[in-house]
């Protein structure tokens, strides 16, 4: 995998502009803040993002891959003003279960999430190298 940096562009910060890779896709369905058996244990935003990144995590474990085969990440926040004021915790979070992967990536504010106490849902696309 190659990060993908126009040279005249400032550095982005905890994501990349874009990322060249070949190999095996594993798309990861939309994570939220639940458990393994679907059941909520917090109602509060970093908690509920650290159940979502842990669920990524075993999706890409079980498809023989790691966060640092991830590329694409998408984030769908309910609350735009709560992600801008805990962005320092949320990439103390981030960095715990992911590490220092950060690929391509995109936060998007929504209006409400399918299941009603979340406030977080993220997908990943990841390639396996071949």
């Amino acid at each position: 995998m190659k990060k993908l940096q126009p040279p005249d562009w400032a550095e982005p910060r905890g994501y990349a502009n874009g990322v060249l890779a070949r190999g095996a896709l594993i798309f990861v369905g939309g994570q939220i803040g639940w458990n393994e058996k679907q059941e909520f244990e917090s109602d509060d935003f970093i908690a509920q993002t650290r159940q979502a990144l842990l669920n990524i995590f075993a999706v890409l474990k079980a498809g023989g891959a790691g966060p640092e085969h991830m590329v694409r990440m998408t984030w769908y926040v309910v609350d735009r003003v709560e992600y801008v004021a805990r962005l320092k915790e949320l990439g103390g979070v981030y960095r715990e279960v992911m590490g220092k992967n950060f690929p391509a990536m995109t936060c998007v504010e929504v209006s409400a999430l399918v299941e009603e106490r979340a406030r977080i849902e993220i997908e990943v696309t990841a390639v396996l190298p071949d």
